[in-house]
């Protein structure tokens, strides 16, 4: 049986095609838009002055409400000298395209938005409510969660700035409120030559519980630290380069080392839904009088059966002789430190937003940012916040790749 040999068709011309590459869309200037937040206890501001004075120079326009930055000690004329517009109308700053807020949309903002406005703010998955995301979705926002911003590293560089200032935070608190002064015990956060170290116990290892760990161990105290994630405390081990005191969250474990601590610390949570209790009524009834608790998962229901929501005004309640410590958004409390972290993040990417020509060019070439998009001109991309209002869910891969 014969080969029959491929044969070339003179009538057909073989040329290599031209590589179809993606063009990128011009700069644009941008209008941002500052307001004062009206949250209760919020102090923080996304942008200081020294990142307005860089936006500026880029050739985009902020526009502020009159005393946004007062809680961050920042005055207008602070943000004035940077190249920020000032105003005294709160409808004027909302007519903004782009929003950068320090604390999630509400109700009360929802008159004042605008169509296919860009809000950049935290989101507070626990305390969102459906029918405000059904609103924001019948305005078709993009909305950016600053807490699920990350970088090239695939790291949360927000949530990890603000983990750093409440591990930091929790240990000047607790030296503080251990004082006779202030109803504690009257001992000295740390210890000194010939008195036992004071002990410290501190339930999670993620970034808080690090950094609490870190400045206990600096202060000379002895710590203990739990998890029941092994991974966490060997990481926790790792980064401090030094070897500390863990343990899986065991009960009886846990149990003997609060019956005996001076301060616990309660920095465990979940990715999703409520922090799990793991310290029971009873164990802190066994604790010693005028020891402190510090709950930092608080902002979603805490770890302490005993733990109830406190402010920055009134911030201890006393239960079975134990202070309770139990203050959400602990960074609002060193708001000029915190607004300093999170504008360190923003403005970079706001330029970077400007330089592309959008904040959809941006995510189409920065994949590791679409995680922190949970609305998307209206649709909403968060299959958790899906899940939980049953809303539509739309994958926002796809609303990219289709450059809607």
């Amino acid at each position: 049986m014969s080969s029959i040999k491929p044969q070339i068709s003179s009538s057909f011309s073989y040329e290599p095609q031209e590589e179809v590459l993606d063009i990128p869309q011009r700069s644009k200037p941008l209008l941002i838009g500052i307001p004062k937040e009206i949250a209760f206890q919020e102090n923080r501001i996304g942008l200081i002055p020294e990142a307005v004075s860089v936006l500026v120079a880029n050739g985009h326009q902020v526009l502020m409400e009159s005393n946004a930055g007062e809680g961050s000690r920042y005055t207008d004329n602070d943000f004035s000298e940077a190249g920020a517009t000032i105003v005294f109308e709160k409808e004027a700053v909302y007519k903004c395209p782009i929003l950068v807020k320090t604390a999630p949309p509400v109700e009360a903002d929802l008159p004042l938005l605008q169509m296919h406005q860009t809000i950049i703010s935290p989101l507070h998955l626990t305390a969102v409510k459906k029918e405000l995301m059904v609103q924001l979705m019948a305005k078709k926002i993009t909305a950016l969660a600053i807490e699920n911003i990350k970088d090239e590293n695939q790291n949360y560089p927000i949530l990890r700035s603000m983990g750093e200032i409440t591990g930091s935070a929790v240990m000047l608190i607790a030296g503080q409120y251990l004082s006779n002064f202030n109803q504690g015990k009257g001992v000295l956060l740390g210890g000194i030559s010939g008195v036992p170290p004071t002990k410290v116990v501190i339930i999670g290892a993620d970034i808080i519980g690090e950094f609490a760990t870190r400045n206990a161990l600096a202060l000379g105290a002895s710590v203990k630290v739990f998890d029941n994630n092994v991974s966490r405390l060997q990481r926790l081990q790792n980064n401090l380069g030094q070897r500390v005191w863990t343990s899986v969250l065991e009960p009886k474990i846990l149990a003997k080392q609060i019956k005996t601590c001076e301060v616990a610390v309660g920095a465990l949570r979940n990715d999703f839904g409520r922090a799990p209790i793991v310290v029971s009524e009873e164990m802190v009834a066994a604790m010693r009088p005028g020891s402190i608790i510090i709950d930092v998962a608080i902002d979603r229901g805490g770890c302490f059966e005993t733990s109830e929501l406190t402010n920055h005004e009134n911030p201890i309640i006393i239960k079975h002789d134990v202070l309770h410590y139990c203050v959400p958004n602990i960074p609002s409390g060193f708001a000029r430190t915190a607004s300093q972290a999170i504008s360190n993040v923003l403005m970079p990417l706001l330029v970077q937003v400007g330089d592309l020509g959008g904040l959809s060019e941006i995510i189409w070439q920065q994949a590791y940012l679409r995680e922190g998009i949970y609305l998307y001109k209206g649709a909403l991309t968060d299959f958790y916040l899906s899940a939980k209002f049953d809303l539509k869910y739309t994958d926002l891969n796809l609303m990219i790749t289709s450059r809607s």
